[in-house]
């Protein structure tokens, strides 16, 4: 008889332990969906800032500070390393050997374009040698490949050139913080 009675005693004693496990069981799923939600809706709004952060980047992609040059502070120059480049073939082999230097709107700007010089000289490499012979005879030819190299360096930072702006009553800030492209040494071979 003694076992019956503690039998009834641990059937009770289960009872409340599994409704407690039920319980805490309900709350932990509870808990979980709260979580999972949460993080969803964090997600989303996370997605929704960046998007509005890309759009807020491509604006201002489009349309960069202006450029200011204080005429009472002395050039900027950035000097840049020689370049030794085959030319596009035409009548032979034929290379180019040419030390360029960029005047700059102020130091900032070419602080920061000391940060891109592995890319702006890719791309100075890439227009060089799509250059002919015959294109870099002639001052215009020279002064046309300084025009390009000056908006590679100006597309490089960011500033993009307005084709609609393109003519030579355009002050050099117009185009970008790079002002001009100044050759040291120029030889064609």
């Amino acid at each position: 008889m003694s076992k019956a009675p503690a039998k009834a005693e641990a059937a009770e004693g289960e009872a409340p332990a599994k409704g407690g496990k039920k319980k805490l069981i309900v709350i932990i799923a509870a808990v979980l969906i709260l979580a999972i939600a949460g993080g969803g809706a964090f997600l989303l709004l996370g997605k929704k800032k960046h998007a509005d952060g890309e759009e807020a980047e491509e604006e201002t992609a489009h349309e960069p500070p202006k450029v200011k040059v204080d005429p009472s502070h002395p050039p900027v120059f950035v000097p840049l390393e020689q370049f030794t480049v085959n030319l596009a073939p035409e009548e032979g082999e034929h290379f180019l050997q040419s030390t360029m230097v960029l005047r700059v709107a102020d130091a900032k700007i070419g602080d920061s374009l000391k940060l891109y010089m592995p890319e702006l000289k890719h791309r100075i490499i890439m227009l060089l040698s799509s250059k002919k012979p015959s294109e870099l005879a002639t001052a215009e030819g020279r002064e046309e490949l300084a025009d390009e190299v000056k908006d590679e360096a100006n597309d490089v930072l960011g500033y993009t050139p307005n084709p609609k702006k393109k003519n030579k009553r355009n002050r050099p800030e117009d185009d970008g913080p790079v002002l001009a492209v100044l050759f040291n040494q120029f030889i064609v071979q």
